[in-house]
């Protein structure tokens, strides 16, 4: 691929990968909206810190308004809800032989594969706990599963590059011939992190709560159950059994949820970038997003899902001031599960 490497998007997950191949050598663009974070990339002071790495790196950094020239490979790392919009912007600066790698969360592979083509889409699943504290640091909080993969699962030798680039920031990295997998994995975990974020938790607590228990099974199971519908073979990652959730298995899913409490205590990133854009940040977060496609797909399949659509309420009420983070949002998820027992 030919260099630079783009970031779009220099926050907690694509600040984290841009500033790791920064340090190896490789030229990098990191593109970014906030433009006193870019002046601190652009003068070699990206400081990734926490218990993983603290290193302080940089490179060249634009605001979108700065983009020049055509790219190899553009690295996306945006929230779910500025996808559409990112994609558009960084479209006429793509190779026409070039790639958008989605580094985010959610399906966001199918809106970028609608504005750019399927063909320059690949897909990629990160799981690795970092959040965006100021302008220049990153807290990198725990190591995570890493994953890249042709959108169709087959071997091609741009896609072996890119792992091995991946491989860069995280040696684990996988090259999957099955990304939709581990993207609807993703979606079954993230369900969790979402309910979590309506709490003040942390996301180990929040799985540790026997209150909480019923709730995170239904839930988990209502976003697997569409993931089914869609014939999809959904893969496990960091102490999330999919399978075991999925089959309803007592044992299976306690051992589980032992695995991701036990995961989510060793990072210091406590909580869910969702709660942080809520609590902290104040801002919008991307659950409805997130929860976009597999609410649409479950839809299609004549599927309800009564506790990911309570969510998406739930969440909104916070963004909009009219809820307060804390039991009672979090109970009144839980009322959905009640009602329906």
């Amino acid at each position: 691929m030919a260099k630079p490497v783009v970031i779009w998007g220099a926050g907690a997950i694509g600040g984290t990968i841009g500033a790791y191949l920064a340090r190896a050598g490789q030229e990098v663009l990191f593109v970014d909206v906030v433009p006193e974070h870019v002046a601190e990339i652009g003068a070699g002071r990206l400081r990734i810190e926490g218990p993983v790495d603290d290193f302080t790196t940089g490179g060249e950094a634009v605001t979108p308004e700065g983009m020049r020239g055509k790219h190899a490979c553009i690295l996306l790392a945006v929230k779910a809800h500025h996808t559409e919009a990112a994609t558009r912007a960084l479209a006429p600066f793509l190779a026409e032989d070039g790639i958008v790698v989605s580094c985010q969360n959610g399906l966001n592979e199918l809106v970028i594969a609608d504005i750019v083509g399927r063909e320059r889409t690949i897909g990629s699943f990160v799981n690795f706990g970092a959040d965006y504290i100021e302008p220049g640091k990153i807290l990198f909080g725990n190591r995570g599963s890493v994953v890249v993969g042709e959108l169709d699962g087959a071997a091609t030798p741009r896609i072996a590059e890119l792992h091995a680039q991946l491989q860069v920031f995280e040696p684990d990295a996988v090259l999957s011939d099955n990304i939709f997998g581990y993207l609807w994995g993703k979606a079954g975990y993230g369900s969790i992190l979402k309910a979590s974020a309506l709490d003040n938790d942390s996301i180990a607590d929040f799985i540790a709560a026997p209150e909480r228990r019923a709730l995170i099974v239904a839930l988990v199971r209502e976003i697997l159950a569409v993931a089914a519908a869609e014939k999809v073979r959904v893969l496990g990652f960091n102490g999330f059994d999919p399978e075991g959730f999925a089959r309803g298995d007592e044992a299976a899913i306690a051992a589980s949820m032992q695995r991701m409490e036990v995961f989510n205590r060793g990072s210091a990133k406590s909580h869910s970038g969702i709660w942080r854009d809520l609590a902290v940040r104040k801002r919008q977060s991307d659950v409805a997003a997130q929860l976009a496609p597999v609410r649409a797909a479950a839809r299609r399949h004549g599927l309800a899902t009564p506790i990911a659509d309570r969510l998406v309420e739930l969440i909104g009420e916070v963004e909009a001031g009219r809820r307060a983070i804390g039991p009672e949002s979090a109970d009144a998820l839980s009322a959905v599960v009640r009602e329906a027992a």
